[in-house]
């Protein structure tokens, strides 16, 4: 039994950074493909994210069988899968099912406020002070972590200040460039 040649293409950024409104825009353009999104599943990983940064960042720390599983499963039937996920290349489990990693480069400041749009679209301004005070406590030991690691380990980095339609347009034409 032969199995089915798909390409699977990780989209990764820092929390805010567009991976999932990237992704999003990619599956219009490209409506065969299957989305896959990190934040949908239950990992185990690392208890205290600000310690696990601070110790080096091992992406080898979660546990994506879940997520590997189920990229398995889809390779059978789509020719296209786009992950909606952070880590690129750094899981050694993940690694060797994806063709493609797409890092979008978003500044550190863009990133926190998009992500603050997006969590508290009526926050109070004492849990939005509360979120504030934790990233620059702990939350951007992490963010670092991903910019020193995931973006220099990734096949493109796109500057994630540029719409979104210029983003989607680089990463098609990467695609194009598969043979599939």
């Amino acid at each position: 039994m032969t199995m089915k040649k798909s390409l699977v293409i990780a989209i990764s950024s820092v929390s805010g950074g567009g991976k999932t409104t990237i992704t999003n825009e990619l599956a219009c353009q490209l409506p065969a493909a299957s989305i896959l999104r990190f934040d949908e599943y239950a990992f185990e990983g690392p208890e205290n994210l600000a310690k696990w940064a601070k110790e080096g960042a091992d992406y080898n720390a979660w546990n994506l069988a879940p997520l590997l599983e189920d990229v398995l499963l889809l390779k059978e039937r789509y020719d296209l899968i786009l992950l909606d996920y952070p880590f690129a290349y750094q899981n050694s489990r993940m690694k060797d099912v994806i063709d493609l990693a797409v890092y979008i480069d978003t500044p550190l400041d863009i990133a926190l406020v998009r992500r603050m749009l997006r969590d508290y679209p009526e926050g109070s301004a004492t849990v939005m002070k509360k979120d504030l005070s934790h990233y620059v406590t702990y939350g951007r030991e992490a963010y670092l972590a991903m910019e020193h690691k995931i973006m220099p380990n990734s096949d493109i980095v796109i500057e994630g200040t540029l719409s979104k339609e210029r983003i989607t347009q680089r990463i098609i034409e990467e695609i194009d460039k598969f043979k599939w």
